[in-house]
């Protein structure tokens, strides 16, 4: 149906009506304008008559008041859908101020096509405090707060856009229009890049005017009824190829200025009907895959759909609609890799890994299904799989009469959402009659997410239950050290980034030294993911690793090559379970940590400052003061030396004084550092026979002052 045209005079005589009136026609899904008055360009405070007709046919509801868009936007559709009356209350800003407007519209035939006039009531200036207008605005601004709340039904509450069901009504019309005027459609998905820490940062309220102020930007670029707020910050568009990029690149600038330069970057996803005519919602699909194809790029920017995603969809399509078939035939098979005891080169854990073996795709990497059935909230399914296949797996081993050492599964966030995986987990493990401690649940930083109170609960009835928890890629995430907080892991895994790097960065050393023995300060074992070398595992026995993984000893091997193994003598072996807590211990020394002469046995967090007696001094002419020391060092004076605690001042005059209480012998070697800028290890005996075995060592000196700083560790004392 085209769009109905008033004979000249008559739309003359109408659009020279000093009456508030306007006349609309509903066609093909959408609400499009037919002729304005006078009246109408006056009331709303419109200079020309084209302005008019412009917002009402690409911007109906620019003005209006964001409570009330989605309100009349919803009563407009209901009204042209039926052949009621229509009867709205709602607010719409002229000259910067918001007043009140009655609208009362009916429908009528002309020449057998239905059309609708609306009138249109100035019922005075909208007041946000009530109190102090006159009764009638009063009356009418309660209205307008209770119907707010009962008519959002076919427009986004807080943009007005159509919803996403009345979007794909109208894009389905709207694309067939393009087609006949030879244009060829296109569908856009937008998606603010970084909302969820502009919410942090500025607030939710802030985030909403962001959402708002895009919103009407789109309806700028592409009109009202092309766009659809998909849900949170993502939109999606309908609109031709013409000029496209261009266009876009237009809005991006534009996008930079939004909400007062509160504002974030834009990515979007472009599906052209060049590929194929296609239903819009899933041409909204595929365009929000490409959207998604570039989510860690923090600049405005669009990608197309292309073939290479094509593909991706339709293996998408396979693992979902083949899923079930594949655990009940056994394409998905587990595999094990062994994590070796670093003090004893025996396997002390494995690690369960799927991989899917299809009739028809061959090999598919989890990388290729393991995220679809995360998304598609299918991956519980497979982690019981493997959970019931591990239990299978220790009784065929304790069968052989091999040592069964724990194995662990790997969790998604999707498992805990989707069902009681701790209540899941353990039915089956009592059921098998393993003990707990045989089964242990790996994590990642991801799966935590945001809600920390609710996972720390799942990871504290896991542990309850006897089940230990591992922390997966510790450091591929920025809040790792946030979460070691919160959470209590038996054990953190190291991302295997840090082998990469390993023979290029000394840095990547020392920061892996320095987390291992952070772990171990916080009662928490360690593995290194990625070993490949001899030289890694040389390094990483030294620094206290207790657990090494990667391809230096074992790929990911079946079941059936284990046993096969075991059969040809190739095993690594694995350790004796009654042996495990001996060996841990000794895996756990840093050989590049004198602390461990210190510290005792328990929980070795309590210990962390427990090291070897460290003291600052600060040496000049005339004196030499303590600046600062560890515990350890401060308990070492107050044992030995009270007076200088309190004072922290020794002259360098003392040196003469007392030479049996080794002073002398102190003051001396300072000077000595100080004057020849050396390091020296001495042993100073005491008058009763105690001997301190002492190392001096010089830090910088003053370029002002001339005052040099100096440490002194107490290596022993005998």
């Amino acid at each position: 149906m085209e769009k109905f045209r008033y004979e000249e005079q008559e739309f003359a005589l109408i659009e020279n009506t000093p009456v508030p009136l306007a006349v609309y026609q509903f066609l093909d899904n959408r609400v499009v304008t037919v002729a304005l008055s006078k009246g109408f360009c006056d009331l709303f405070g419109f200079k020309t008559k084209e302005d008019a007709y412009f917002l009402t046919e690409n911007d109906m509801y620019r003005d209006c008041h964001p409570d009330d868009t989605a309100r009349i936007a919803d009563a407009a559709v209901t009204f042209a859908k039926d052949q009621g009356e229509y009867d709205v209350i709602f607010r719409t800003k002229v000259n910067n101020r918001y007043r009140i407007i009655h609208s009362r519209g009916e429908h009528f035939y002309k020449n057998g096509i239905k059309l609708a006039a609306v009138w249109y009531f100035d019922e005075g200036e909208y007041v946000e405090d009530a109190s102090i207008s006159n009764d009638l605005t009063h009356t009418i601004t309660n209205a307008l707060q209770i119907s707010s709340l009962y008519h959002k039904v076919t427009y986004d509450y807080l943009t007005g856009l159509p919803n996403m069901g009345y979007f794909f009504e109208i894009a389905e019309k709207g694309v067939d229009e393009l087609i006949n005027a030879g244009k060829t459609p296109v569908m856009l998905f937008f998606d603010l890049n970084g909302m969820k820490y502009f919410n942090v940062k500025y607030g939710l309220s802030e985030g909403d005017n962001l959402i708002r102020s895009f919103s009407k930007l789109l309806v700028k670029y592409f009109s009202n009824e092309n766009c659809t707020r998909f849900g949170m910050d993502r939109f999606c568009v309908f609109t031709s190829d013409d000029d496209l990029e261009q266009r876009l690149w237009k809005f991006f600038a534009e996008c930079e200025n939004l909400n007062g330069g509160k504002t974030l970057p834009v990515r979007a996803g472009i599906y052209s009907s060049k590929m194929g005519r296609i239903g819009a919602c899933f041409a909204c699909d595929r365009a929000k895959m490409a959207c998604d194809k570039t989510r860690n790029a923090y600049v405005s920017h669009f990608t197309y759909f292309d073939e290479s995603m094509l593909k991706e969809s339709q293996n998408r399509l396979y693992i979902i609609e083949n899923f079930d078939r594949a655990l009940k035939e056994e394409w998905i098979q587990v595999y094990y890799q062994p994590i070796v005891r670093a003090a004893t080169g025996r396997v002390c854990d494995e690690e369960a890994l799927s991989r899917w073996i299809d009739p028809i795709h061959g090999m598919l990497s989890p990388d290729a299904f393991i995220p679809i059935l995360e998304e598609s909230n299918l991956i519980y399914k497979l982690d019981l799989y493997v959970t019931e296949k591990i239990l299978e797996k220790m009784k065929a081993q304790a069968d052989k009469g091999l040592y069964v050492v724990p194995n662990s599964v790997n969790l998604s966030r999707s498992d805990f959402e989707t069902c009681d995986i701790v209540k899941e987990i353990t039915n089956r493990v009592d059921q098998s009659g393993i003990p707990h401690e045989k089964l242990t649940i790996e994590i990642t930083e991801s799966v935590i997410g945001s809600n920390f109170e609710y996972m720390k609960t799942q990871v504290e009835r896991f542990q309850s239950l006897g089940f230990k928890v591992w922390m997966d890629d510790f450091g591929s995430g920025y809040s790792s050290l946030d979460v070691l907080q919160d959470f209590h892991f038996d054990l953190i895994k190291l991302d295997m980034k840090f082998m990469r790097n390993f023979a290029s960065s000394q840095k990547s050393k020392i920061i892996l030294t320095e987390l291992i023995r952070m772990a171990m300060s916080l009662g928490i074992e360690t593995i290194v993911e990625g070993v490949e070398t001899e030289e890694q595992v040389e390094f990483l026995c030294e620094v206290g690793c207790t657990k090494l993984q990667g391809y230096h000893f074992c790929k990911p091997i079946p079941l059936i090559q284990i046993f096969e193994r075991y059969d040809k003598g190739t095993q690594i072996g694995f350790e004796n379970p009654a042996e495990s807590d001996y060996y841990a211990a000794l895996g756990k020394i840093n050989l590049y940590d004198l602390s461990v002469i210190t510290n005792n046995e328990g929980e070795s967090y309590k210990n962390y400052f427990n090291t070897l007696p460290m003291g600052l001094f600060e040496v000049d002419d005339e004196k030499i003061k303590f600046t600062r020391g560890n515990k350890s060092y401060r308990t070492f004076l107050t044992t030995y030396f009270p007076p200088y605690l309190k004072e922290k001042i020794l002259p360098l005059a003392e040196k003469n004084k007392n030479p049996e209480t080794g002073v002398s012998e102190f003051i001396n070697t300072v000077l000595k550092c100080k004057t020849e800028s050396s390091s020296e290890i001495v042993d100073i005996k005491q008058s009763d026979g105690t001997v301190f075995h002492l190392y001096f060592g010089r830090i910088a000196e003053n370029p002002v002052s001339k005052i040099v700083a100096l440490v002194v560790v107490v290596l022993n004392i005998s």
